[in-house]
């Protein structure tokens, strides 16, 4: 088969699966079956071979991320339920003190980003937005735009989220360099997300007169052009907030806090917990690179800073510290872990009905073919990665569903390019600001985040749908500087 012939049919492939979300609304992960099916059968892929290819692709992905995603998910479960996450918070915001309170919930929103999930963590953390929003008397979005904003970011970039993991283990790179060189990145375009949202919030933007009650405890009248109010989706009709990027988290109309029945627990014993993983996993990839074949703290090291592992070890530790210790008993702390899983499940399978569709492009041919085009296009591997992110991104809204889809495509022109493990880190991370980039009314995020925020259509696009492309513009220029050094 030509490769205009394979071609034709990766570009209808994609239109298909974009209309099959879009459109038909169909979920991501029975989209990305069918359209893979579809794919394959159309590419001359065997009959007898597609239910083998499918099964490679499923498995080769999942036996790389199912566990890191589950790990990481439970987690952010005890984090949430021990009342760490709010306890983190209200720490921070003491710490900075109240003329840097917008900077402490940036921060807190940044930190436990990491193990929490951009939905849950944005409904932790915006009980406490609106709080110091009503003490203070200034708008809420001054609080809630950074914070918001440092989540998604780190939900774009760093594992063990599952966009990243997922496009990670897809291309080949490292998920120790990817948190060596990504922890520093995000941290600094999380800064300047900051510093560009000060700016979009020096002017007020009309607010839903039910949100702004619940925040200011007051009534305030809608505005007079009608903005504010009931959210709407792209056909003008009302549009709850959705469950957001595939996680199946489900999305509360109002935020609620975490009730615990102890103290909380300290700042200290909340940021050791989250930076543990991060730390082993770093450990891990410098004593791959700088001790010697053979040598025994290598291989502890190799063991211990294995993903898998790490978030084990810190699963443990949490279940113990922020669980044991404080009072729950083995079954609670089972419920605990368990009542994770089900908002992860088809997280999991979308990323792994993603490799599928991977699996596919290499085993049609059609991989071959894309790779072919994009040489000849002459951009470097890094601008294709972002480019090709932000469009999926923009196109149908997940993040996830980005990440993994871009991954699939390029994976063949990366093995061509003969890249090492340091630049393919790079890589991903580019897709991860391509992936941040554009949130707007076909992400669930955006919905979830304006719904929350009170704020219409049109001042969503101007403040949340503005910093998020800013800050994956950043991050991609970040990343370019990187490049040489590397």
């Amino acid at each position: 088969m030509s490769h205009n012939t394979l071609l034709i049919i990766a570009v209808a492939g994609v239109a298909t699966l974009l209309l099959l979300i879009l459109k038909a609304k169909v979920q991501p992960f029975v989209a990305l079956v069918v359209v893979s099916i579809g794919v394959a059968l159309s590419a001359g892929v065997p009959a007898a071979d597609l239910v083998k290819t499918i099964e490679d692709g499923m498995g080769a992905t999942l036996g790389h991320i199912a566990t890191i995603i589950a790990l990481g998910a439970m987690i952010g479960r005890i984090i949430e339920l021990s009342g760490g996450a709010h306890a983190f918070a209200h720490a921070l915001i003491d710490k900075f003190g109240s003329k840097r309170t917008p900077l402490a919930l940036t921060v807190a929103g940044f930190v436990l980003g990491i193990p929490v999930f951009f939905e849950v963590g944005l409904i932790i953390l915006m009980p406490i937005a609106y709080g110091v929003a009503r003490a203070s008397r200034k708008p809420l979005l001054v609080y809630a735009l950074p914070m918001g904003a440092a989540m998604l970011t780190v939900h774009a970039f760093l594992p063990p989220h599952p966009g990243a993991v997922a496009a990670t283990e897809a291309i080949g790179a490292s998920q120790g360099l990817v948190l060596l060189m990504g922890v520093p990145l995000t941290a600094v375009v999380v800064l300047l997300g900051y510093l560009v949202s000060r700016r979009l919030t020096r002017r007020e933007y009309p607010m839903d007169p039910a949100v702004y009650a619940e925040v200011y405890g007051d009534e305030k009248s809608a505005p007079a052009d009608g903005a504010g109010g009931t959210d709407t989706g792209p056909d003008g009709t009302a549009s709850p907030a959705p469950a957001g990027d595939g996680h199946g988290t489900a999305v509360l109309t109002r935020p609620a806090g975490t009730a615990t029945e102890v103290r909380p627990p300290s700042l200290a014993m909340v940021l050791t917990l989250i930076v543990t993983p991060i730390l082993l996993i770093l450990l891990g990839t410098l004593g791959q690179n700088l001790l010697a074949d053979g040598s025994t703290l290598r291989a502890v090291l190799t063991v211990l800073g294995a993903p898998m592992v790490a978030l084990l070890i810190d699963v443990t530790l949490c279940a113990y510290f922020l669980g044991a210790r404080r009072g729950w008993n083995r079954a609670r702390i089972a419920d605990v872990m368990g009542s994770a899983l089900p908002s992860v499940a088809m997280v999991i399978l979308v990323a792994g009905a993603g490799g599928v569709f991977g699996k596919v492009l290499v085993a049609s041919g059609i991989g071959d073919a894309i790779a072919d085009v994009l040489e000849r296009t002459g951009f470097p591997a890094l601008v294709l990665a972002f480019v090709t992110a932000l469009a999926l991104r923009a196109a149908q809204g997940s993040t996830t569903v980005a990440l993994i889809t871009t991954a699939g495509i390029l994976t063949p022109l990366l093995q061509r390019a003969d890249l090492s493990t340091g630049q393919l880190s790079l890589v991903a991370l580019a897709m991860g600001a391509g992936g941040l980039s554009v949130s707007h009314i076909n992400d669930a995020g955006y919905w979830m985040f304006t719904k929350l925020a009170g704020l219409d259509v049109s001042a969503g696009l101007r403040t949340w749908t503005v910093l998020t492309t800013a800050m994956g513009l950043m991050g991609f220029g970040l990343t370019a500087c990187l490049w040489p050094l590397v």
